[in-house]
Parts: structure tokens; C-alpha cells; sequence
């Protein structure tokens, strides 16, 4: 479990393909104490590091189901990608709960800097539309925002509207993005049962 408060940007040092379609990623990460079988959140995807060493290198192993399902396929050598450990029982919850599990994948609309802040939109698949409501949560790579605005469907798509403060911009790899990106999303994960518990009521 995660919180979507990113605590660093890593950079990838290798890709490498492995057998049946998944790839070994490395990462320079800056976590000198990662465990090995430990579950850090990349671009908030759940992934468990199978090699670390103290100098804050890392690996992960992605199958292929994650890489249909995310923008780590998209990775390269060089890339920045938001890191996030696990927390623990002691940690604030300063995000929301985020899980790790991508919904989908937003695309980048347009950002444009006012007020000394970056205003995003994101465009989002329709079938993640009702789970987003203004002033709701939303993880786009790993990372805990607002929505503050939320469009109706069009074309099998809607977009959202957030703002990223200059922290939020200068310690994330969102400050990379270009219109066109792809971003991974999890929506809130306390939605989806609403909606569940509010379907099994209607079949009782």
C-alpha cells in the first residue's frame, strides 16, 4: 500500500527483454537500503525489487501483463520514473490510499504555468469516469492529486483538470511529461467498492 506522496525521482539504467514478452528493469534510486522481495511503487505501479545494492541501484522484474497495462513499456535508458516505498503503520497518510494496481492510462492534454503553478489536463479512458469527481483523489504515476475539475464523456474519453505546486512539479517526473504522454492512473481504490456494494444492493 501507498500513500502517493513520491519520495524520489529515479532514472533507469537498463531495460533488458527476458523470456515471454516481460523486461528487467534497473534503476538508480537513490534508496540505499532497499530489501530485496520490498514493493516499490514505479510511476505507480506496484513492482518488487528482486536485486538492490547499497549504492541505491535496483531491479524489478515486469511481466508482461504490467506492460500492457502501463507506461513502463515506454521506458528508456535515462528516463526519470516516481519512486515510492510502501508505507508502514507509523507513516502519515499526507496522500490518500493508493494501491498500486494501474487502472488505466491517461494522456497528457496541454499544461500551462499561472499564478506560479502548472495547470494540467489530462484526457482519461470513459470507463474511469465514474470514479472521478471534483475535489476527488487520483494517482497519475504514483502521484496523490486533486482533481479540480472533471468534463463530461466525449468520444470514449473525458479529461480532467489538476494543479501541480512547484513542489509537486520539481519532485516529480510529471515536469517531463509532453502533451501526448502517456501517464498511468489508479483511481480511488474506495470508489470502485462503493460502487461494487452499491450493485450488490440493487441484485439483493
Amino acid at each position: 500500500m501507498f500513500s502517493g506522496i513520491v519520495e524520489r525521482l529515479g532514472r533507469v539504467s537498463a531495460v533488458e527483454t527476458v523470456a515471454d514478452g516481460a523486461v528487467r528493469l534497473t534503476f538508480e534510486t537513490g534508496f540505499p537500503d532497499l530489501a530485496l522481495g520490498e514493493s516499490v511503487a514505479i510511476n505507480g505501479a506496484c513492482m518488487t525489487v528482486v536485486e538492490s545494492d547499497p549504492s541505491g541501484r535496483a531491479e524489478v522484474f515486469v511481466s508482461a501483463e504490467s506492460l500492457a497495462r502501463t507506461n513502463l513499456k515506454a521506458l528508456k535508458p535515462g528516463g526519470f520514473v516516481n519512486l515510492e516505498r510502501a508505507v508502514t503503520l507509523a507513516t502519515r497518510l499526507s496522500g490518500h490510499l493508493v494501491q498500486g494496481h494501474v487502472d488505466g492510462e491517461a494522456r497528457l492534454a496541454s499544461v500551462v504555468h499561472e499564478d506560479g503553478a502548472w495547470k494540467t489536463r489530462f484526457s482519461l479512458p470513459a470507463s474511469l469516469a465514474p470514479y472521478c469527481v471534483e475535489k476527488g483523489s487520483v494517482a497519475l504515476n504514483g502521484v496523490s492529486l486533486t482533481l479540480n475539475t472533471v468534463e463530461p464523456v466525449a468520444g470514449g474519453r473525458f479529461a480532467v483538470g489538476v494543479t501541480l505546486i512547484p513542489h509537486t512539479w520539481t519532485h516529480t517526473n510529471l515536469q517531463h511529461a509532453a502533451p501526448g504522454d502517456p501517464i498511468n492512473v489508479e483511481v480511488d481504490v474506495l470508489a470502485k467498492y462503493v460502487e461494487r456494494l452499491c450493485h450488490a444492493s440493487l441484485n439483493a
